[in-house]
């Protein structure tokens, strides 16, 4: 069974996408941020072997990459997994296409955080209430895996927020443009706060958070 936190289960390995960790029987295995996020592609589309194109755009959104630098991340992936290539138990090669998540995901393993103590994320933009899910939210211009922030100074994949059973951060993924936190640039995940100003390029967000299971709110407290 899986807790509450977000994680994701498959064979003695546990992802934790919302703290970017990989756990196995030796403890955490470690890899590089490309590797990981590679991973998290894969597990969370188990069903799909995404093409050539697909990959890249998910990965280096603004720089251009051959096959070599995937099959690098995947064969990283492999032996922190410990799994062959030949006889895979995690990751298949569909030749010629590119690559695909073979493991078991245990029941539930990717449940949403529920239940008492939750938080409720959100972000508030022009007005408009944008939801944020537990555990990873990317925020750009890639409307197949992120939250659309349709401006032409967001990057396509331009920040990453968590968020977790109790907290939320937000770090920026290389963007041209820079994130900012209360007027701050940040690179490095940093905690968001209820009420933070929150801009990506040149648009501005305001981060909104509330734990459930507390007293109701009252209509001033709410948006």
């Amino acid at each position: 069974m899986v807790s509450t936190s977000g994680k994701t289960r498959f064979g003695e390995f546990s992802l934790d996408v919302a703290l970017r960790q990989l756990h196995g029987p030796s403890g955490e295995q470690h890899l590089s941020t490309k590797a990981f996020d590679l991973l998290v592609l894969r597990v969370t589309n188990p069903s799909r072997v995404l093409s050539k194109s697909g990959r890249h755009y998910h990965l280096w959104p603004d720089t251009f990459v051959v096959d070599t630098n995937l099959a690098g991340l995947i064969a990283e992936i492999r032996e922190a997994l410990n799994d062959d290539a030949k006889r895979p138990r995690f990751i298949r090669t569909a030749h010629r296409v590119g690559y695909a998540f073979c493991g078991s995901i245990a029941a539930g393993a990717t449940a949403p955080l529920s239940g008492p103590g939750v938080n409720l994320c959100w972000l508030l933009k022009d007005g408009r209430r944008i939801p944020l899910r537990a555990g990873e939210n990317i925020l750009g211009r890639d409307l197949e895996d992120t939250i659309d922030i349709d401006s032409p100074s967001v990057s396509r994949r331009h920040a990453r927020i968590c968020v977790l059973e109790h907290d939320a951060t937000i770090e920026d993924l290389a963007s041209k443009n820079g994130t900012y936190l209360r007027g701050e640039r940040v690179s490095e995940a940093v905690p968001l706060a209820d009420g933070d100003e929150v801009r990506l390029g040149s648009v501005n967000l305001q981060f909104r958070q509330r734990t459930t299971g507390g007293s109701t709110l009252t209509l001033a407290d709410t948006d």
